[in-house]
């Protein structure tokens, strides 16, 4: 049952965090296309690692992650008051080439499937 709740947590969280960068004003964060991958929990709520990654490179990501941790006060305020939790768990910031990983294997399949239809014609 806990597991099911910090998870759920989790979400709420990420979701709330996505809400909150898109009203950043920080240079670092405000002109990049940043994606909250995942949240992690801890099991007692009090800790949360955020996954961010950027479509423009790991480089971009850890530049975001730094305007981010800059503004952890302001957003950890915002998430504890959209939530109501008991105690709002701390944000450590982390970036994250996930994103940029998938596009490049997406190039490739694409690259594959260009080369097949290239030999079928």
């Amino acid at each position: 049952m806990a597991g099911y709740r910090t998870s759920r947590v989790a979400e709420d969280i990420k979701r709330e965090i996505v809400a909150v960068i898109r009203e950043l004003k920080d240079p670092r964060v405000k002109d990049k296309i940043l994606t909250v991958v995942r949240v992690d929990v801890s099991s007692d709520l009090s800790y949360a690692k955020v996954f961010v990654s950027s479509m423009n490179g790991i480089e971009d990501a850890k530049e975001a992650v730094k305007g981010l941790k800059s503004a952890s006060g302001l957003i950890r305020r915002e998430v504890g008051s959209k939530l109501r939790l008991r105690k709002t768990p701390e944000l450590n910031f982390v970036a994250d080439d996930s994103v940029e990983h998938g596009m490049e294997i997406f190039r490739k399949i694409e690259s594959i499937e260009d080369k097949k239809d290239e030999n079928n014609s």
